[in-house]
């Protein structure tokens, strides 16, 4: 079977805990797992990722693993009755306190919101279901207007999609679970609403090394600084969750053609996320239009696709990745989605890394190459090729394990370890192997091949090199 370019993302959960339910999710197609930091204990995610590891092991296949940080989600506080009533077009007052609300008075346990809300702010609450406009500003109290009523329970959560909000996108638990989650050895840390690039700054200075970053863009503010953000982190998510209560709906898939476009122009990994197959939770078939919203993520040019709720608590873990899987093979089978792929993303300030891979992308196309095979030690020469999407794919051989887990989350990309090459007879000799063993090419077939030279010094891709199978 053909390999698949763009990767499957499954949240782990009581859903797909089972030893035997990862080897099947594994075979089924997922790429890399998800672990969920906003529920369970971390004993869970312990025990998760040690059956993760066991099930890859098993495999033969390197899988990916990120930890998802919760993040700064604001909540208003506790009622006296556990909830109040919100009634169109009411007046209620806000006020910043840890104390309980009554009647037509919210508080909130966020000084730091409540002081940088001005008139004309819009708050949503519950997810959206609630929404208030702020009337006037007081010295320690807000007024604001009901736009949409309803019930408001204890510690809903509150969205401010006008203002960006003077948080740190690090929580104090955050900072905890990242030590712990790096302890365990993920491979990603995904960070929850950034705002603006030097959030990903601030978690890179605390992660050093130790694993990349996915920047989660939930916040209308982010997108102002998408660029930028992008350039900072290792991967970016267009978390449409978050997302889709800040924003109109009608703005949503606008924002996800504009966040892929960035991540895709920086060659940086892009996935795109929530509630692609929610029906699943619950049906064995998903909808048309979620098989659509599937597809259009894939023609978009979206290195990977997540499942939530439906692999993580849902009653077809297996079949949501088996129909995901179905779903990404029927539109790279589609002509018109080759043709309609952005392509030649290398900027005009190339180096000359990106320049080779730009090139062996070329070459592959012209003489009709099996496969392009990346000797990589970070994993950039094999990202670098995947921006230029080669329809022959990319095999990633690297001396290091944990440079193919990472090489999970990228479009294209099959990696291996494999022993460094000291002279160019190595360099031919593991290729030839990994591409036979792979099943991408056999005797008779073109691999180009790109690597470095003189070998076992990272950053220095400069050689390439057309093999023949004998």
């Amino acid at each position: 079977m053909r390999a698949r370019d763009c990767k499957i993302v499954a949240t782990m959960g009581p859903a797909s805990d089972a030893p035997e339910r990862l080897a099947m999710l594994i075979q089924a197609g997922v790429d890399c797992f998800r672990l969920n930091f906003s529920h369970g204990a971390r004993e869970d995610h312990a025990r998760r990722m040690a059956a993760i590891r066991a099930a890859e092991e098993k495999a033969g296949t390197p899988v990916g693993v990120f930890a998802d940080l919760q993040g700064p989600k604001i909540r208003v506080g506790m009622f006296e009755n556990g909830e109040i009533k919100l009634k169109f077009n009411d007046i209620i007052t806000i006020e910043a306190s840890t104390e309980p609300g009554a009647h037509n008075l919210i508080r909130l346990p966020h000084p730091e919101l409540v002081n940088a809300l001005e008139v004309g702010d819009i708050l949503k609450l519950d997810d959206g279901k609630l929404q208030l406009t702020v009337t006037e500003r007081g010295r320690t109290q807000l007024k604001a207007r009901v736009d949409f009523g309803g019930v408001l329970k204890n510690q809903k959560g509150v969205n401010v999609p006008t203002r960006r909000i003077p948080i740190s996108a690090l929580t104090e638990k955050d900072r905890e679970d990242l030590v712990y989650a790096l302890d365990l050895g993920v491979d990603f840390i995904a960070l929850s609403f950034v705002q603006h690039p030097e959030d990903v700054l601030e978690a890179k200075a605390l992660i050093k090394d130790r694993a990349g970053v996915i920047a989660k863009i939930e916040k209308p503010s982010a997108l102002t600084q998408i660029d930028e953000i992008v350039e900072a982190a290792d991967a970016v998510m267009v978390a449409r969750g978050d997302l889709g209560v800040e924003l109109p709906p009608e703005q949503v898939p606008i924002a996800q053609r504009k966040i892929i476009r960035s991540a895709r122009a920086a060659g940086k990994p892009v996935i795109v996320a929530t509630h692609m197959l929610e029906s699943m939770v619950e049906a064995a078939t998903p909808t048309r239009a979620e098989a659509s919203d599937v597809a259009t993520a894939v023609y978009q040019g979206a290195d990977a696709v997540m499942l939530s709720a439906e692999s993580a608590v849902g009653r077809h873990p297996q079949s949501a990745v088996a129909i995901m899987d179905r779903i990404i093979r029927a539109v790279e089978d589609d002509e018109e989605y080759w043709a309609s792929l952005p392509r030649d993303m290398t900027p005009p300030q190339a180096t000359t890394a990106d320049a080779i891979a730009l090139s062996a992308r070329h070459i592959a196309d012209v003489i009709g190459c099996k496969t392009i095979v990346a000797y990589t030690a970070t994993g950039s020469s094999a990202v670098r090729v995947a921006r230029e999407r080669p329809r022959s794919g990319v095999i990633g051989l690297t001396p290091f394990l944990e440079t193919a887990r990472k090489l999970a989350l990228v479009w294209g990309v099959r990696s291996m370890v494999t022993e460094d090459v000291s002279n160019v007879e190595e360099m031919v000799e593991k290729a030839d192997a990994a591409v036979r063993k792979l099943g991408v090419a056999e005797t008779g077939d073109r691999v180009a091949i790109i690597a470095g030279i003189p070998f076992g010094r990272a950053g220095k891709t400069n050689t390439i090199r057309v093999l023949r199978l004998e």
